[in-house]
Parts: structure tokens; C-alpha cells; sequence
């Protein structure tokens, strides 16, 4: 084997074990929502527990992660579509990280919520139908980013906007909630915040949608509608 033939087969190594630590990343927010959502739904004090236990790990991957991918550019020197793939990894793993702690702000929110005693008489049904929705939209992020496939992306920028939908509608109903019975207004303005952190879990997961965009067809798409997104795509 050449040298260079072995230096690229090293890269490529490095390349994976990056790529595998980023699905491990991925893997760890999934089960925080996973929580988050069981909270919600059982407004169970032990669920939102373990989203926050987990969250020490996730913190601990990005920082391992930005690391190993700050080592790899310093040494390798690498190409410009390599260099893609690092700049889009280390995007993802931030974009990840910053899922984790919205289901972290959501566990602390839950707990808030039975605190107050008030759990079983707020309209937390569409909420939680919001949050599964930002649950499968990461799913669906993490297996389209694992596959590098564009259209995968595309339907992820287009389901976005129904958890936006949802959140808007949410807002609406909850105000009208809190107007009937002003007794309510503070557990409601707690379900306002789980609602918000649900929707930039949907906001993250596209953002990885874009990466992949970025990553395969060397175009930055985050500020483009997506008519324009899909246009170029073909």
C-alpha cells in the first residue's frame, strides 16, 4: 500500500468514527425527547429525571466530538468536500446538543407543571401530538443525515412546518384558555414554554435537513423558501 493510499484509509477511518459518534450523539437526544414525552404525557416526575441524567452525557459527547474534529482538520488538511462533511458534522452535533437541551428545558418545565398541582386540568393533548411529530421529525433527520439523502431532507423542511401549524394553533388555545380562568394563567404559561421548546425541536431537526442539502449539493438553502429549495434540488 502506497503511503498516500494509507493516509487516505486512515482519513476515512476517522471520517466513520466521527460519523458513528455523531449517531451516538443522536441516539442520546432521542431518548431525552423520548422522556421529555413521557413526562408530558404521564406527568411522571421519573421520566423528566432521566432526560436530565442524560443530558450530562450529551454535553460530554459535543465537547468529545468538537475535539476529535478540530484534531482531524489541524492534521489532515482536508479538501474542500471533506472539509464540507467536518463543517457539517460539527453543525449537526450543535444543532443536536441544542435539542437536548430543549427536552432538558421540557423536563424542567414537567416538573414545574405537577409542583403546581395543576397537571391534570391543562389541554396537554395536542401538545404532546406536537412533540411526537418533533420526535419522528429527528428520527427521520438522523436517518436521512446517516444516508446523505436530499429528498429525505426536503420532506423533513416540508413537516416542519406542520409542528409551526401546531404551535400556532397551540398558542391560540391556550390563550383562550388562560382568559376563561385567570387562576390557570401560570401552569398555562409553563405549557407555553414546553410548546416552544417542541417547535425548536422541529427548528433543529431542519436545520439538519439543510446540512444534508448542504453537504450533498454544495449549497447553503437556509434562507430559501422551499419552492426555491425545490426548484434547485429538481
Amino acid at each position: 500500500m502506497s503511503e498516500a493510499k494509507h493516509l487516505s484509509s486512515q482519513f476515512d477511518s476517522e471520517l466513520n468514527g466521527i460519523s458513528a459518534r455523531v449517531m451516538e450523539l443522536g441516539g442520546l437526544v432521542e431518548a431525552q425527547i423520548r422522556h421529555a414525552i413521557e413526562a408530558l404525557a404521564q406527568f411522571s416526575v421519573e421520566a423528566a429525571e432521566q432526560v436530565e441524567a442524560v443530558e450530562r452525557r450529551v454535553n460530554a459527547l459535543e465537547v468529545e466530538i468538537d475535539r476529535e474534529l478540530s484534531t482531524i482538520i489541524a492534521r489532515r488538511q482536508p479538501t474542500a468536500r471533506d472539509l464540507r462533511l467536518l463543517i457539517a458534522f460539527s453543525k449537526a452535533t450543535a444543532n443536536l446538543e441544542r435539542m437536548g437541551d430543549e427536552a432538558t428545558r421540557m423536563a424542567r418545565m414537567c416538573r414545574s407543571i405537577i409542583d403546581s398541582g395543576a397537571a391534570r386540568a391543562l389541554p396537554t393533548g395536542d401538545l404532546r401530538m406536537a412533540a411526537d411529530l418533533a420526535s419522528g421529525l429527528l428520527r427521520k433527520a438522523l436517518d436521512a443525515f446517516a444516508r446523505l439523502d436530499t429528498r429525505a431532507a426536503l420532506a423533513i423542511l416540508k413537516e416542519d412546518d406542520l409542528i409551526d401549524e401546531e404551535f400556532d394553533g397551540f398558542v391560540r388555545k391556550l390563550v383562550t384558555y388562560m382568559m376563561e380562568d385567570p387562576r390557570k394563567i401560570s401552569p398555562s404559561l409553563d405549557l407555553l414554554f414546553l410548546a416552544k421548546a417542541i417547535e425548536r425541536i422541529g427548528d433543529h431537526s431542519k436545520n439538519v435537513a439543510e446540512l444534508i442539502i448542504y453537504l450533498v449539493e454544495g449549497r447553503d438553502v437556509r434562507h430559501q423558501t422551499l419552492q426555491q429549495i425545490e426548484s434547485e434540488l429538481g
